[in-house]
């Protein structure tokens, strides 16, 4: 890690800031909390933002670039933006036009990170969840790897700095990274991660390739009834956590974040409350990797967690 901006160095040479500001909300949300949350995450030090196209906000997200740049808050060079092709764009000819419409609605000229959402391909068209009449999803037969090198020519053309991927398991991983003629390593695996889910095998993994782990949902899951079983714990009530967090008058939430900062791991802090933005931020305080709130509870965390916590996405 880069000590003096809390960055952490891709395997293209490019750096990437330890904490994002993650802009995912719920669609009827999803614009207003962009408005409203995003110029304020900026205003308080965040600089790495993660968008996406599924997220339906990239033109407000880039209305709040574009405004800070304005008004003096930043410039171009000091935000790390990420976007994401989705799943209906997966094939190779339809992979540049794709970023191009997400920059188009970024208001810029390049994104820092362009990666593959999913490794899973959906029929092409506007519907972002197309389904038949049955309501089952209507999938598409790409290969991952004929899309990774539409990506690998969007970083020559200069339209991305980088190309990653998210949600990819090892064996998909090992996919593109064993694909004949590979001209560019993807830099980053961008996966759900957290005490609960640990990702130790992938992120060992990722590691042995100079691949840098991101984590989304690093303060637990969404409580979506389709996703989590309700009466499953909630992370930041857990008293392990709770217990570190007071003794050392954290947050919890900042317990869980520099939990994953101190395992190599970039992560992603969402955020549609203005108390919390400014909490997490606070991350960056004091990132010195020795001393004994350090040591402790990484050594508490990855010692006891692991006996309630799962491992996925292997």
């Amino acid at each position: 890690m880069d000590p003096k901006s809390q960055r952490v160095k891709l395997n293209d040479g490019h750096f990437i800031p330890v904490l994002g500001f993650g802009t995912y909300a719920p669609p009827e949300v999803a614009k207003r909390e962009a408005l409203e949350f995003t110029p304020f995450a900026i205003e308080v030090g965040f600089r790495h933002i993660d968008c996406a196209h599924v997220y339906q906000n990239e033109e407000e997200i880039g209305q709040v670039i574009r405004s800070k740049i304005a008004d003096g808050t930043v410039k171009r060079e000091d935000i790390f933006c990420t976007s994401k092709l989705w799943l209906t764009s997966l094939r190779p000819e339809l992979v540049r036009p794709a970023l191009e419409k997400s920059l188009k609605n970024l208001q810029l000229d390049y994104v820092d990170l362009y990666i593959m959402h999913y490794p899973l391909a959906l029929k092409p068209g506007e519907e972002l969840f197309p389904k038949d009449e049955n309501g089952k999803l209507i999938l598409d037969s790409v290969d991952v790897c004929r899309t990774w090198e539409a990506l690998e020519k969007c970083k020559d053309a200069g339209l991305t700095k980088s190309i990653g991927v998210s949600n990819f398991n090892h064996k998909q991983l090992e996919k593109i990274l064993n694909k004949p003629g590979l001209k560019y390593k993807p830099v980053c695996n961008q996966v759900e991660c957290h005490p609960y889910l640990n990702q130790s095998k992938l992120l060992d993994f990722c590691k042995s390739h100079e691949i840098v782990l991101v984590a989304y949902a690093a303060l637990g899951s969404q409580r979506v009834k389709e996703w989590v079983n309700p009466n499953h714990p909630v992370l930041l009530e857990d008293p392990i956590l709770s217990a570190i967090a007071k003794k050392h008058k954290k947050t919890a939430a900042l317990v869980a974040l520099r939990y994953q900062i101190q395992r190599g791991v970039v992560v992603l802090a969402k955020g549609n409350n203005k108390k919390w933005i400014k909490e997490n931020i606070q991350l960056y305080r004091n990132l010195s990797p020795v001393s004994g709130f350090n040591v402790e509870f990484i050594y508490v965390i990855l010692n006891l967690f692991p006996f309630h916590c799962y491992v996925m996405n292997f």
